[in-house]
């Protein structure tokens, strides 16, 4: 974080600014993934070189590791790159993707999506949008296996919705919105 927000009543005077970057998991299932991808695929030269018959299902499961791999990766550098920054004029987001700067009074609605990895909040401005999700444990087998999302997501949004001036509350099927 840069430095600290310090906030009057209500958080509505931001002296400073605060960035806030999701929680990060170990990267041992990427390694996995990238292994057996490896290995498949591997197994696969080496049984072509050798004039060895090959099942089709070979190169289509080294295939499709592979994709699983580059998929993984990608998530964890777009969760090493995010951040979400909130500052006197607004709010900032990036991803190493994508960058979106709102001013304050061009939010017009923001959405909450429950789920059970944390609310999946979408910002939609005029030009822009993004979307961020609140803290969520990943469970297997009754255990917590890792956390998904920003720590002080519920923070972020009450946040945005105080500065931007959302309060209109509108209900839907899948989950809830505010706008002006």
């Amino acid at each position: 974080m840069l430095r600290e927000l310090i906030y009057n009543t209500g958080m509505k005077n931001v002296t400073d600014q605060q960035e806030f970057r999701p929680e990060l998991n170990s990267r041992r299932g990427e390694l996995i993934a990238w292994g057996t991808a490896l290995m498949v695929l591997a197994g696969w030269f080496i049984l072509k070189q050798s004039d060895q018959p090959v099942l089709p299902v070979v190169p289509v499961l080294g295939i499709l590791l592979l994709l699983a791999a580059l998929s993984i990766s990608l998530g964890n550098w777009l969760d090493r790159h995010t951040y979400v920054r909130l500052q006197d004029g607004g709010i900032a987001f990036s991803n190493g993707l994508r960058r979106v700067h709102l001013e304050w009074d061009q939010i017009k609605r923001v959405e909450v999506f429950p789920s059970n990895w944390g609310n999946k909040i979408h910002v939609l401005g005029e030009d822009a949008h993004f979307e961020f999700r609140t803290l969520g444990d990943v469970q297997a087998y009754g255990k917590t296996i890792g956390r998904v999302g920003f720590e002080d997501g519920e923070r972020i949004l009450k946040h945005i919705l105080e500065r931007s001036n959302l309060q209109d509350l509108h209900q839907r099927e899948t989950g809830y919105y505010y706008e002006h």
